[in-house]
């Protein structure tokens, strides 16, 4: 068996992958360094719930691919990132069988690039939760404060490169599950553009465009090599794109120059704000003034509640979708017993809502969208905080007993009618965005925005500071943050 890498933690994936180049550590040695890792520190986190230990062993003494991450051991999230021949339970027990024929086209490029997978991340089910909870696998806890979530619903990805036991770990995003784990977790994470990563084969458009993949990292030049790798038009991307010519990890090297930010610490959904995540946006809004850039408070032109309520309309349909999608897996259609209660009801209500409000919902976007590339040819970047509350602690978002039993009667009587007639959209929205309410209006828009971990809480967590800028402009987001690293260098604080 090959040695491990004493220094392993030392580095990102780009610096790993650089002493690979030089011969100066070989891949086995990578792989053996992260398996060590994974094995002492995930029984406490339970980040990783599924290993491929000897696929990645064998392939490291193979002739790995010339890319640019050659050798580098990663982590890959549970749902959508399809590996062939491997499991993929998306968080559910309905999938808990369930074998990926062939790669997606997002684990493709990752080959291409020379990545060794080493296993697949935690996921509440079907990716639906910004914490990471899921029946199947039990929770998955913060590195930094093991009573807390580490979000979701990438939390798997964000727990394992925040604790060291890869540098880098896929990701997805379709309303905040790369930022808001990255803000809890003190990572970066950026959102690209949508239709910038491929999100196929099995998927033209994923959750109606709103969620695009990316990768969870500890630094800004691996966020931006990885984007390198990943983009490039998909030709069953229903939003793909053509590429120019610019390299994301050389737009690092270069100056922001003198930026207009706006800023707001004010929820879009008028939901309460914490203490430490408005003060943390304020002290960011200074610290980006003396670095010379024009900044000022202004509240993005949008409807926060209707970009709420479009945001869990699209939740109702895709969750529809879903359970009919389960019934050639399961053989049968599916019931009740075979998802979590949430999940179900969600599906209930994604059967009541009528196509003529599923459309007028995605105009929705569309408004907003417009609204935004007229607000960002007056700002470059749009600032806020990633989460309205620090991480929540482990079981605290979980429904209470009555809520269950209630779930539970309306599940089995089917009374999703009755559910939208109460108002309950409205109290849902409020109920389940109110502690994360400024990530989805990208997703709906699909503009890049980035999770930047330079805030902190009064008890020492990380916070997020959230960065949008308009569609397509990742170099701009890119050479701010590393401005920002450079000036507050996060990476340091373990």
């Amino acid at each position: 068996m090959s040695k491990s890498f004493k220094e392993y933690t030392y580095y990102d994936a780009t610096g790993l992958a650089d002493l690979v180049r030089k011969k100066k550590v070989h891949p086995s040695e990578l792989v053996e360094s992260a398996i060590e890792r994974i094995e002492s520190i995930n029984p406490g986190l339970n980040a990783v719930i599924n290993r491929f230990y000897e696929e990645a062993r064998k392939t490291a003494k193979t002739k790995l691919p010339e890319g640019p991450f050659r050798g580098v051991p990663i982590l890959v999230k549970d749902i959508v990132h399809s590996i062939g021949g491997a499991r993929l339970t998306s968080g559910s027990k309905a999938f808990r069988n369930y074998i990926s024929p062939v790669d997606s086209e997002f684990i493709k490029r990752l080959r291409s690039a020379g990545t060794l997978f080493l296993g697949q991340t935690n996921v509440p089910e079907f990716a639906l939760m910004g914490i990471t909870e899921p029946k199947l696998h039990g929770p998955t806890r913060n590195p930094w404060n093991l009573e807390r979530t580490p979000g979701g619903s990438s939390g798997g990805s964000a727990a394992a490169v925040a604790s060291g036991m890869v540098p880098v770990a896929t990701a997805s995003d379709g309303g905040g599950s790369i930022r808001i784990p990255a803000a809890y977790c003190g990572l970066f994470g950026l959102k690209p553009t949508r239709g910038r990563t491929p999100v196929g084969p099995y998927f033209g458009r994923f959750w109606q465009g709103a969620s695009v993949d990316h990768v969870l990292s500890r630094t800004v030049r691996d966020s931006a090599a990885f984007l390198d790798a990943l983009c490039g038009i998909e030709s069953s991307g229903a939003f793909s794109f053509e590429e120019s010519k610019t390299s994301y990890l050389s737009e690092i090297k270069k100056s922001p120059g003198k930026l207009r930010i706006a800023f707001s610490t004010q929820s879009p959904i008028g939901t309460p704000v914490h203490p430490d995540c408005v003060e943390s946006v304020v002290h960011t809004a200074k610290l980006l003034h003396s670095l010379g850039h024009k900044v000022e408070e202004k509240d993005a032109p949008v409807d926060g509640k209707a970009i709420g309520r479009a945001f869990i309309t699209m939740y109702f349909g895709e969750m529809a979708a879903q359970l009919k999608n389960l019934e050639p897996i399961l053989g049968r259609k599916a019931t009740m017993s075979d998802v979590e209660s949430v999940t179900w009801i969600l599906g209930l209500l994604g059967r009541t809502v009528s196509a003529g409000e599923f459309v007028r919902t995605l105009q929705e976007w569309d408004k907003a969208a417009l609204a935004m590339e007229t607000f960002h040819e007056t700002y470059d970047i749009y600032l806020t905080p990633t989460t309205a509350m620090p991480p929540a602690k482990i079981g605290e978002l979980e429904p209470k007993l009555g809520e269950k039993i209630a779930m539970q009667v309306v599940g089995r009587l089917g009374l999703g009618r009755m559910l939208l007639a109460s108002g309950l959209v409205d109290e849902l929205v409020e109920k389940s965005l109110s502690r994360t309410p400024f990530t989805q209006l990208a997703n709906l828009t699909g503009q890049p925005s980035v999770s930047i971990p330079i805030g902190q809480t009064s008890d020492q967590l990380p916070l997020g500071l959230q960065f949008t800028a308009a569609k397509r402009r990742e170099d701009v987001l890119f050479r701010l943050s590393a401005q920002l690293e450079k000036a507050v260098p996060w990476s340091k604080h373990k």
